[in-house]
């Protein structure tokens, strides 16, 4: 009888075990604690140190974010950048954000361009921001309301391409740069912003030309865009010039040179600040709410303030090299180099000749800069890129 019953209690003994077996491991995971350091799958610790993980969430001290933060990376998946699909998906949002931006501030830009190439018409206005105000009159009354987009057609055909061209190669080269975290510095930051410009500005600098040339005209019904280009090709605005490609490429030194501090510049003040409001200290109010892939985009205000101080501090830093580009694009005196164009307009009113309109350049740039940065960010969110 005792043998029975040890057997009884044996073949109870081994139900239990089984049932534990079965229903422990899932006990388990609803019981599991929410601050251990368990990686999900697709994060290892070879990868912990990955920029694009570390931006969404992940520290550099292979720990998961805090279990009080609102960011949720459970469904993350990591992008690889090397695919066609992630370059013509990200050429295609700063494509966008270009186009946006470009739009926004096209009666600033208007302005700015003919106080900068010293228009005669507008020479009476310069220096003041009543001044501004006035010449928005001026237009207004010459031309009316289209007069502010005078050139804007040449704008938007330029700038989806070189929005697009610059954003794809930053991309691109901050990856090759910067594969991992331990690579991240100051210095190869500024590079891949600046070889970004350099790459964009080089294929539609054409564009430019052109793009100014229209703004230039002060009367609208003068401004036609299919003579324009004739004339830049046969050099008839020109004297002792050569018809010929290099026609569209006047001012194009200038141009690179201060492409290196612009684009440098802004790319690198605007990851800077998206790095102080996804850290500890700011992540919570700063950092929008995580959709299903786990990307993390920062609030509106925040993403504007990063946008807004990067065309701040880059304007300033290359505002002298644009005074130059515009008006080698507008002189008739084709062979004039840069440093002889820097030295006639030093003559003018010294150093503040290179700082004429920068007023306006902050009024237009900040907006525009945090313009497009804001539409780049959501343009990859909705493309989940």
């Amino acid at each position: 009888m005792n043998d029975d019953n040890d057997s009884l209690n044996k073949k109870k003994s081994i139900k239990v075990s089984y049932k534990n077996e079965t229903i422990n491991p899932f006990l388990n995971n609803l019981t599991q604690s929410t601050n251990q350091n368990i990686l999900p799958n697709h994060i290892t610790k070879s990868n912990l140190h990955d920029p694009d993980l570390i931006q969404h969430g992940i520290d550099s001290n292979d720990k998961l974010p805090n279990s009080n933060s609102n960011l949720n990376i459970r469904n993350f998946h990591q992008v690889d950048k090397n695919t066609l699909n992630y370059v013509l998906k990200s050429g295609f949002a700063g494509g966008v954000a270009g186009v946006c931006a470009k739009s926004l501030i096209a009666p600033l830009d208007r302005i700015k361009i003919l106080f900068q190439t010293g228009n005669p018409h507008f020479l009476q206005y310069r220096g003041s921001m009543n001044g501004l105000l006035r010449a928005f009159h001026h237009i207004s009354v010459v031309d009316g309301f289209r007069g502010f987009y005078q050139g804007h057609s040449a704008t938007l055909i330029r700038i989806f391409p070189y929005a697009g061209i610059k954003f794809i190669t930053y991309e691109q080269l901050r990856n090759f740069f910067i594969p991992s975290q331990q690579y991240e510095t100051h210095f190869r930051r500024l590079v891949s912003g600046s070889l970004a410009g350099l790459s964009s500005v080089f294929l539609t600098y054409p564009l430019d030309l052109v793009r100014v040339k229209m703004a230039y005209i002060t009367h609208r019904k003068d401004a036609h865009i299919i003579p324009l280009i004739k004339n830049i090709y046969n050099s008839s605005d020109c004297a002792n010039s050569k018809k010929g490609i290099h026609n569209f490429y006047r001012g194009f030194m200038p141009t690179m040179y201060g492409m290196i501090p612009y684009a440098g510049v802004a790319f690198f003040v605007h990851d800077a600040m998206h790095d102080i409001f996804k850290s500890p200290l700011l992540r919570d109010i700063a950092v929008y709410e995580q959709k299903e892939n786990g990307q993390a985009l920062l609030n509106t205000w925040a993403e504007l303030v990063s946008g807004g101080l990067a065309g701040m501090l880059s304007q300033t830093a290359a505002y002298p090299f644009e005074i130059i580009r515009r008006r080698l694009q507008v002189t008739k005196m084709s062979k004039l180099s840069c440093l002889s164009m820097a030295k006639l307009i030093y003559k003018e009113q010294g150093i503040k000749s290179f700082y004429v309109g920068l007023s306006i350049g902050y009024i237009k740039v900040m907006p525009m800069v945090a313009c497009s940065f804001y539409i780049y960010e959501q343009m990859k969110w909705l493309l989940h890129i």
